[in-house]
């Protein structure tokens, strides 16, 4: 059951915004569904993604462990080798 968002930042972002307290909610509880995303689910989303647009496998793995590195809520490091492990078992 997911919780209700932070009501000082729900606050906060309606103030900074314009947008109404509802419309602030639903953009916090958007992008902290964004940033839950797991590790493996993320990386099969942005390989298929890249792969889609013709990137080749060592540009993928590349970019996206460094996405990964940047990310706000970090993920764990992998290798390559444990990137290719998530997209191809």
């Amino acid at each position: 059951m997911p919780t209700a968002p932070d009501p000082v930042l729900v606050e906060r972002i309606a103030a900074t915004t314009g947008l109404s307290p509802a419309e602030a909610a639903r953009v916090v509880e958007d992008v902290v569904a964004f940033h839950a995303e797991p590790v493996e689910e993320y990386v099969r989303r942005r390989h298929a993604r890249l792969k889609t647009y013709g990137a080749r496998n060592d540009e993928i793995f590349a970019r996206i462990a460094e996405e990964l590195d940047g990310r706000v809520v970090a993920a764990p490091p992998l290798t390559e080798r444990q990137l290719r492990r998530i997209i191809y078992g």
